[in-house]
């Protein structure tokens, strides 16, 4: 909410100062305002607002209505009723005015401007301008609200009624430079300017402060650098420079982030004698860099710790061999000086003396040649380091003496010769040594080479104290070789596959010694030995096979080769297979033959024979063949079923024996023994049927020729039907031979005469008859026994009975 626009408003508090800048700003307002409103040039009442410093909102707190400002109150003799009066006009006009009609108002523009430019130099006053033109149908100025903002930052807030509102920045700094603009808000309508790009140019001048100006070499200078007047990030560079002397001696830099200065430290190098330092600050402003002018320290004094160091050479002038030589090194050190310096003498590299306490340090040795060269005094202190050198010339008294031989490899039994020489011939006093052990003290050394004679070999001579060795001379004496011996580990027997090794081995010889190993005239592999133990060969042979080595060395004798070595190769037993000959069907009575054999395998082998579901071979045998056959002179039917065999030698384990095939054999009869056995069978079975057929006529005709017949018919036997019949014997018998009765014509007609043909079942019953009539019998009594024969036939056919009587009958 707003002040009305028809009430003028007047500030009741002074401005605040400018929180970001430090600086009074007009305009700048606490949390609540109090101002006095006036319509028509009267005073109508006192109005408190507020206002949020974030948003700018306004906001209406009170509306009562304290006493008027001193030059605005009413005369003090006005009467109780004239006050009661004036007040109650005041609130009507109030009300009324509140309640009147709004004017209108507009924003036309808006826009900043920069005084005295946009581009100022660093310390320069800049002033921002937010300039608005608003129309109104009101006559008097609105209240506006204008802001201000950098890098899209607020930073200072005013209410107005004027058109230009103005914030001045005095002595602008580099972080003051970026984008502005400015927003004016009027009755809930706001407009922003575009954005202005304000440039400060340079920085301001950095401050450098040293923590001493008097130093002693390899001390350290702590050197401050500071930009008051800016804010970090600050990139600082210091550098190092020495009076008189050009060009820049160290060189630092660091950026600082969170501070406006840096201090680094220094080190005095002792080449160092008044130094000066010299600082320049650089500050990162959109995509530029501003940077500060350098700005030189105070003078710094270097004081020595030590001086350089000097050499002293003595004896002066030449010097010759055998002369005492002296190198001297000397310093002085001042009183600031802890302690003293650490002094080194070395002959390029070498260091050949030292000091650690003193201002002095000596070399002392008899000049020879050896010392010629250049030497270095380094006299070194925490820092500090300080160098000088000198070059030492030394006369040579005489060469160096030289050692020849009339050769450098000699056969055993060869003569040595040996001899020293100086260049001109001085007198010297000469010696031979081997090693360090003197063989000669003459100049000259001659023996019979043997082979402890080998070594190195030097000559010494010496002329007053001054001594010199010679160059050495290698000399090798060579052992001639012995015949080399050829072996391998013959204890076991070599497998095919398996590696073995064999040894070549000379027991005397010098070395190195080089075998060559050999296999069927072929060169198999080659190897040299630094000494007389045995050189080994590996080798993988599948068949039997001969190896011999050779031996050479540096003797000039020939090669020297080794006997022959036999190696038997045993082959493991592979792919085992049985087989029969002939056929797998084998006739009764005929001979089984097993063939068991193998692909490869070494002799002797072991063959078993097995039967299926047996874990006992039934044959064994072990043979220097690769086969082995089983014989079964006659085969039955027991010898049927399913072989199998195994074989083995040495080199198979008794996990590893191989299994042949499994083979299945058949035996049958002979084709005569089954007709054999088919007319045996056939013969049988006639002679029984033979002597069924005699056995059945011969109870027939005892039948007949029985005088006796039944005295009383026997009882009628039952048909199939139920019916009775009467057998008699003549037609029973004719009936049995096929043939039936006719009793109308008494003809003889086939039984089987269009009928089916009948199979009968012949039975015998034994019945015992008493006769019951005597006065039919001769006056004998007794049993009658019936035979009666029961034919079982088709349903059609009646069942016959046949009757014989045995014993007495009375007549007939």
């Amino acid at each position: 909410m707003r002040p009305p626009r028809h009430c003028s408003w007047f500030p009741a508090w002074p401005p605040l100062p400018d929180q970001r800048h430090g600086r009074s700003v007009r305009g700048a307002w606490r949390s609540s305002h109090r101002g006095l409103c006036f319509s028509r040039g009267r005073f109508l009442t006192s109005v408190a607002w507020e206002v949020s410093s974030a948003s700018g909102a306004w906001r209406k707190s009170s509306t009562n209505c304290p006493k008027p400002p001193l030059p605005l109150r009413m005369p003090l003799g006005w009467t109780q009723g004239g006050t009661m009066w004036l007040r109650g006009l005041l609130t009507f006009l109030l009300c009324s005015s509140l309640e009147g009609q709004e004017n209108s108002f507009t924003i036309n523009s808006i826009h900043m401007q920069f005084l005295p430019k946009q581009e100022v130099q660093n310390g320069e006053n800049l002033t921002l301008q937010c300039v608005v033109d608003v129309s109104t149908t009101s006559s008097v100025k609105p209240q506006h609200q204008v802001l201000f903002y950098k890098d899209d930052v607020l930073f200072h807030n005013v209410s107005s009624m004027e058109n230009t509102e103005s914030y001045f920045i005095p002595q602008a700094r580099v972080y003051d430079a970026g984008t502005y603009k400015c927003t004016v808000i009027l009755n809930n309508k706001e407009k922003t300017t575009v954005e202005y790009t304000v440039l400060v140019r340079g920085v301001s001048d950095p401050r450098v402060t040293l923590d001493k100006k008097e130093v002693i070499e390899g001390g350290v200078v702590m050197v401050n650098c500071s930009v008051p007047e800016e804010k970090a990030p600050i990139h600082f560079t210091i550098e190092k420079f020495e009076l008189n002397v050009k060009g820049v001696k160290q060189k630092r830099e660091k950026t600082s982030q969170n501070q406006n200065f840096v201090t680094l430290k220094f080190t005095v190098e002792e080449q160092d004698h008044a130094i000066w330092f010299q600082c320049q600050a650089r500050i990162v402003s959109g995509t530029h860099v501003e940077p500060s002018r350098s700005i030189r320290s105070e003078l710094v004094t270097v004081r020595e710790s030590f001086s350089n160091p000097k050499f002293h050479i003595s004896p002066k002038g030449t010097i010759i061999e055998g002369d005492d030589l002296h190198i001297k090194c000397t310093i002085q050190v001042t009183h600031l000086a802890q302690s003293f310096p650490e002094i080194i003498i070395q002959k390029d590299k070498a260091i050949v003396a030292h000091s650690r306490h003193g201002n002095e340090a000596v070399y002392s040795v008899m000049a020879t040649v050896e010392h010629n060269g250049n030497y270095t005094c380094k006299v070194e202190a925490s820092r500090i380091s300080k160098v000088s050198s000198i070059v030492v010339n030394i006369t040579e008294l005489f060469s160096k003496p030289k050692l020849e031989s009339s050769a450098t490899r000699l056969d055993q039994g060869e003569g040595l010769n040996l001899w020293c020489s100086i260049p001109g011939a001085p007198p010297a006093n000469f010696t031979i040594q081997k090693g360090g052990t003197v063989v000669s003290q003459a100049q000259n050394f001659t023996k019979i080479a043997s082979e402890w004679d080998s070594g190195t070999y030097t000559c010494v001579a010496g002329i007053g104290k001054v001594v010199k060795s010679s160059n050495a001379v290698q000399i090798a004496v060579c052992e001639m070789l012995s015949k080399p011996s050829i072996f391998h580990d013959s204890r076991s027997e070599v497998i095919k596959g398996q590696t073995i090794e064999v040894s070549c081995q000379s027991i005397n010889g010098t070395s190195p010694i080089f075998y060559q190993l050999s296999k069927a005239s072929k060169t198999l592999a080659s190897q040299s030995m630094g000494s007389n133990e045995p050189a080994i060969f590996k080798d993988n042979p599948t068949k039997d096979v001969e190896y011999h080595c050779i031996a050479d060395n540096c003797h000039s004798h020939t090669k020297l080769v080794s006997e022959l070595l036999q190696v038997k190769v045993i082959a493991p037993v592979d792919e085992v297979k049985l087989s029969i000959l002939l056929s797998e069907e084998v006739e009764s009575g005929k001979p089984i033959v097993l063939r068991c054999s193998v692909n490869e395998g070494s002799t002797p082998i072991t063959y078993k024979f097995y039967r299926e579901k047996e874990g006992r071979p039934f044959y064994q045998v072990t043979l220097n063949d690769t086969q082995a056959i089983w014989h079964k002179p006659k085969a039955s039917k027991e010898q049927e079923g399913q072989y199998y065999c195994t074989a083995s030698n040495r080199a198979n384990l008794s996990k590893n024996v191989l299994q042949s095939n499994t083979l299945t054999v058949r035996v049958y009869l002979a084709p005569w023994k089954k007709g054999l056995i088919a007319v045996v069978v056939i013969g049988v079975i006639i002679t029984t049927l033979i002597l069924g057929a005699r056995c059945y006529f011969l109870k027939k005709a005892k039948a007949k020729q029985m005088p006796v017949e039944m005295s009383r018919p026997a009882a009628p036997l039952l048909n199939s039907n139920n019916e009775k019949t009467l057998s008699d014997p003549n037609t029973e018998a004719n009936r049995h031979y096929g043939y039936n009765e006719d009793v109308g014509n008494h003809a003889m007609k086939p039984l089987n005469e269009n009928k089916e043909p009948l199979t009968l079942d012949v039975e015998y019953t034994e019945v015992e008859v008493t006769a019951p009539e005597p006065h039919r019998g001769l006056g004998t009594k007794g049993t009658e026994t019936v035979y009666s024969e029961i034919r079982k036939a088709d349903p059609d056919f009646v069942e016959n009975r046949y009757s014989s009587t045995e014993g007495s009958l009375g007549g007939t």
